[in-house]
């Protein structure tokens, strides 16, 4: 087995990961940056509409672009980059096991940044296994990453911002969404989203859910139908739909096995998806150098996570001395203040609610108190 030693061993190059390899290795650190992927970037690179927000949250770049600029700034800062790398185990004293074109690899680190991002959920409904039925991230990946088409009827599940923006993107690509179907009784996603499917003509059904999908041996068509306040299905309201694809935009919830495994004390967040490592502000968990960052903390957008990322960075580099402690507080104070705009307004109000939460209860865990 290979052995390979570091200053920072961070897990997952999407733009937590990058933004945290860049910021500890640009003040000085050794930092081995890891991924599973053949390509860096996680969903940056599949993200072809515009940022929202201010300037310093990259408003008006499409997402590649940003994926490109932070690839060229961890190249840059002198990093070292394992593709096609898969971590398959993480002890408590910072060494983990991964597998590199084949062979095995011991990769011993004084900090461990994890920045593992999250997956799609998927729902249960009579069909729901059949050739044709996919995540509406694995249908964007097709689009926007391979260039391939998944269908040319489609139906979206799910008016989040996921739902809205792949599905905008499917007809952008020349498929048809023949509608979107929100089983709570309004939009979840960002009005300007919903917007531009309405004006393509797209009926967008709230309050309603599948029913079935049908077919003989792939999809061929699916019946969805209302449900009531208690979420379950009316009789008498189905509408059939002829479509050849179903995707599902019906959330995310954080990968944190790795977590787990190092032994990570959790919280239960639902507005985070689920259980996420209890952190402090420094984004270091329960376990002593251990640090997370991005959508393993609580699902957000990606401009969070890039500035949690800039966070784990700044703090893993002040612990090992590579800032003093005035560099890594004015650098804390800026991140923060990004942090603070990005989950202040109307969709913000509840994931600041959620992070205060979290940091509550690290502070309690911290003084002897349970929090589980």
């Amino acid at each position: 087995m290979r052995q390979i030693t570091t200053d920072v061993a961070v897990i997952g190059a999407g733009p937590a990961g990058l933004s945290a390899a860049y910021q500890a290795a640009r003040a000085g650190a050794k930092v081995t940056l890891i991924d599973e992927n053949k390509r860096p970037g996680g969903q940056l690179f599949k993200q072809i509409h515009k940022f929202f927000g201010s300037k310093e949250h990259h408003a008006g770049v499409r997402g590649y672009f940003i994926g490109e600029e932070l690839l060229c700034q961890v190249r840059d800062s002198g990093a070292d980059v394992m593709l096609d790398s898969l971590v398959y185990g993480l002890l408590p004293d910072k060494s983990m096991g991964v597998v590199h074109e084949g062979r095995n690899y011991s990769v011993s680190a004084k900090k461990i940044i994890i920045a593992s991002g999250a997956k799609e959920n998927y729902m249960a409904f009579p069909g729901s296994t059949m050739p044709g039925v996919m995540g509406a991230g694995a249908a964007q990946t097709m689009v926007n990453v391979n260039r391939v088409l998944p269908g040319k009827r489609i139906l979206m599940v799910g008016s989040g911002n996921v739902g809205l923006i792949v599905s905008y993107q499917l007809m952008q690509a020349g498929a048809e969404v023949v509608a979107l179907v929100e089983g709570a009784p309004k939009i979840g996603g960002y009005g300007v989203h919903a917007g531009k499917i309405r004006r393509a003509g797209v009926p967008i059904y709230v309050g309603h859910t599948i029913k079935r999908v049908y077919g003989q041996e792939e999809v061929e068509g699916v019946e969805i139908a209302a449900v009531d306040e208690k979420w379950n299905l009316i009789e008498g309201t189905e509408k059939n739909f002829q479509v050849d694809t179903v995707c599902l935009a019906v959330g995310l919830n954080p990968m944190t096995e790795l977590a787990w495994m190092v032994g990570c004390k959790f919280d239960f967040i639902p507005a985070f998806g689920g259980h996420v490592p209890l952190h402090d502000s420094n984004m270091e968990t329960t376990v002593e150098g251990v640090y997370v960052a991005g959508d393993i903390t609580g699902v957000e957008e990606a401009s969070s996570a890039m500035e949690e990322g800039n966070m784990a960075g700044v703090c893993a580099a002040w612990a090992l001395g590579y800032l003093s402690q005035e560099e890594a507080q004015e650098k804390k104070e800026q991140i923060q203040r990004r942090l603070n705009t990005l989950r202040s307004g109307v969709f913000g109000e509840r994931r600041r609610a959620s992070k205060e939460k979290q940091l509550e209860d690290m502070r309690i865990y911290r003084e002897g108190g349970n929090v589980l």
